[in-house]
């Protein structure tokens, strides 16, 4: 079978699975991203380990292919969450999603420092073990929002700001820490000065550009042109453009440059027409792949072998109750209620790309073993898992109509 065959069939299993799944999620009562989660379990090698089967031969473009198809899944997703809400209520919620992301990062790596020391870590990968575990990745909760129509509820808002505080924070701890452990002096400063720079540079930058020319001259001048979907191919350009710029010029992560560009279009005239045809482009290609890839890049045997289960589960243990509390009571201090606050918590949990990196860069120093790399692993997956049916638990408890009155109105103080 040829290369191409192999990957044509490799996206029809995916597919499928990634569809089958999320109904069987929906008529148990669950979000329907909880059932691409587990199809991509499945699939991967933690039990069938697909692209291994005799159909497959183990092409590793296969693979790699997948994998970078559900880079652009997530990109959409964020590019999506950021249509869906309103500058004006992300300014509002500024002084929740500026706590919660502080506190939110604080607290895992105060608690990651502990538990490294609990298990005979020295301080500096002790340290360093906290900042994996503050990472977070909201695209999972940022998708269950939508299904449960709370993405622009206070806690959906709160949440997207948080996450990009959350990103700047950690992106900016690592730069520190490597600087300190590493060059000393005015050179460490000037390379944590550096990545400031980058960030407050970018975001300036991109912020400018975004609303001052693409929506209301860009967008209307590309819509004019004689071209088949101009401006469905602008919107989708503008944004890998926006995801690349922020970690490559930036140092950010890739999906806060979706999640902004998304954010931009969103006060565009031709915001209806954009999101229809994203959407239509991401549901029904790039987002079922995105979820099922997270298990597919996942084998659950290797977790269970030497000392890594143990330290899988106190690190788990951590991540979970960091968020919860760490986020949760930036929430509470900036003014949502007891719910709302655990809600947020909640939806900060789940880890993903952003913890991943921040791991790569401790194995390529020599901070990071291979039973921590594995432990980290672990974390994503079960994070990953339980964030969707904690979410829709805790939202299932609001009283009829309570997710409404949650939204931001006009002239709300946050």
């Amino acid at each position: 079978m040829s290369p191409f065959l192999q990957l044509a069939l490799a996206l029809v299993v995916i597919i499928l699975a990634a569809k089958t799944g999320g109904y069987i999620s929906y008529r148990l009562g669950q979000p329907s991203v909880l059932g691409g989660l587990v199809a991509g379990l499945l699939l991967g090698p933690s039990l069938l380990d697909f692209f291994h089967l005799p159909l497959f031969t183990a092409e590793a473009h296969v693979g790699e292919t997948i994998a970078e198809l559900a880079e652009l899944g997530v990109l959409l997703l964020m590019f999506i969450a950021g249509l869906d809400l309103r500058l004006s209520d992300l300014v509002k919620s500024g002084k929740v999603s500026a706590l919660a992301g502080t506190l939110g990062v604080v607290t895992p790596v105060l608690l990651g420092t502990l538990t490294g020391l609990l298990f005979d870590m020295t301080l500096v990968p002790s340290v360093f073990l906290g900042l994996i575990l503050a990472a977070t990745s909201v695209s999972i909760s940022a998708q269950t929002l939508m299904e449960l129509g709370a993405l622009r509820s206070r806690v959906g808002i709160s949440m997207l700001g948080a996450a990009v505080f959350d990103d700047v924070l950690v992106v900016l701890g690592l730069s520190i820490f490597l600087a300190l452990i590493g060059d000393t002096g005015a050179a460490g400063l000037g390379a944590v000065a550096l990545v400031l720079l980058q960030m407050v540079g970018y975001l300036v930058i991109a912020t400018v550009v975004g609303f001052y020319l693409l929506p209301d001259r860009l967008a209307r001048r590309v819509e004019r042109l004689p071209v088949s979907q101009s401006l469905l191919s602008f919107a989708f350009v503008t944004m890998l453009l926006y995801a690349w710029a922020a970690e490559a010029l930036g140092g950010m992560a890739a999906i806060t440059g979706a999640f902004l560009a998304g954010l931009i279009f969103a006060r565009s005239p031709q915001k209806e027409r954009i999101e229809s045809g994203v959407m239509a482009l991401a549901y029904g290609l790039f987002v079922p792949i995105f979820f099922v890839n997270i298990g597919l890049s996942a084998n659950a045997r290797e977790l269970v072998s030497g000392n890594s289960i143990a330290l899988m589960l106190a690190m788990t243990t951590a991540a979970i109750l960091s968020k919860i509390i760490g986020a949760g009571l930036g929430g509470r201090l900036g003014g949502l209620t007891g719910r709302e606050a655990l809600q947020l918590g909640v939806g900060m949990m789940s880890r993903g790309e952003v913890g991943l990196i921040v791991v790569s860069v401790g194995v390529s120093n020599g901070l990071v073993s291979t039973n921590v790399f594995a432990a980290v692993v672990g974390v994503v997956i079960l994070t990953t898992l339980l964030t969707p049916p904690l979410l829709r638990s805790l939202f299932a408890r609001n009283k009829p109509g309570e997710v409404a009155a949650q939204k931001v109105s006009p002239g709300e103080a946050s």
